[in-house]
């Protein structure tokens, strides 16, 4: 345990020298990353006020926290792997990282971490501006927020153990943007990023329980919100943990074939 401390350290603030020299391009790819709930918020907030004062159980209010807390989860779980791991195999540079003595998993894992340590000094401040603005019905409590933050934690390996097994996919295909455009696309609908789960008809909430999206964004939003019964909390953390083993173990079986299969492009 040590050793990989020592490890991740030594990979942490090398990502963390790499990200701050990137300062400009990640303030612009923050602006989409907030832009997307706040214009969500936007919509469903002018729904509720144009039908009543609600939509379902939610109140502009709610949905105001409901989008506060998304984007923190949002921007605290995702990862960028599948977008790149084609362009790695291609042009080679996996090459380089089979060379180490340690698996390429733990330097895109402290890259990652490194991202959103660079990023929390923007959206941490985004988030408190909004809450002063749209004046969510959010209230703070020591369990609630520790509960919260272990399934922040779990949804945040989950979803990169998810996405760096499907990412490689290169493997056998030069191209697997088609692949990561149906993924995010699926996401976009079962992770609870356009609207609320339960505000989804009952054969899409049936299908959303059943993939890993709703247990890495909606259910640690719903979670801190205080949305869930002690069952469902339970239910939830159950499912993150199944899809979180899913992830390593499909990391562990396809890493194993894909190496053998290996050939840079031009190599």
């Amino acid at each position: 345990m040590r050793h990989y401390s020592a490890i991740y350290w030594a990979f942490l603030k090398i990502s963390l020298l790499n990200q701050f020299q990137y300062r400009a391009a990640m303030s612009i790819w923050m602006i989409g990353r907030i832009l997307e709930p706040i214009i969500y918020l936007t919509v469903w907030s002018t729904v509720a006020q144009a039908r009543g004062g609600h939509v379902g159980a939610y109140s502009p209010a709610d949905f105001a926290a409901y989008y506060i807390v998304l984007m923190i989860v949002n921007q605290f779980t995702f990862s960028w792997i599948m977008h790149i791991y084609d362009f790695r195999i291609r042009q080679g540079e996996l090459s380089n990282l089979l060379l180490k003595p340690i698996h390429p998993i733990h330097s895109d894992i402290a890259e990652n971490i490194a991202y959103k340590l660079m990023t929390a000094v923007i959206i941490f401040p985004t988030a408190i501006s909004l809450f002063f603005l749209f004046e969510p019905h959010l209230t703070f409590h020591i369990q609630t927020c520790a509960t919260f933050l272990l399934a922040l934690g779990i949804a945040f390996f989950m979803r990169f153990f998810i996405e760096w097994a499907l990412s490689l996919v290169a493997f056998w295909t030069t191209r697997n943007e088609a692949i990561n455009q149906m993924y995010f696309t699926l996401g976009l609908f079962l992770s609870g990023r356009i609207a609320p789960i339960d505000l989804l008809p009952g054969p899409i909430q049936l299908l959303a329980d059943a993939l890993p999206f709703r247990w890495a964004i909606a259910f640690p939003v719903e979670l801190m919100l205080g949305r869930l019964s002690q069952d469902q909390i339970v239910n939830g953390f159950a499912m993150q943990t199944l899809w979180l083993l899913a992830g390593f173990v499909m990391i562990k079986l396809i890493w194993r074939v894909g190496v053998k299969k290996y050939s840079a492009v031009g190599s």
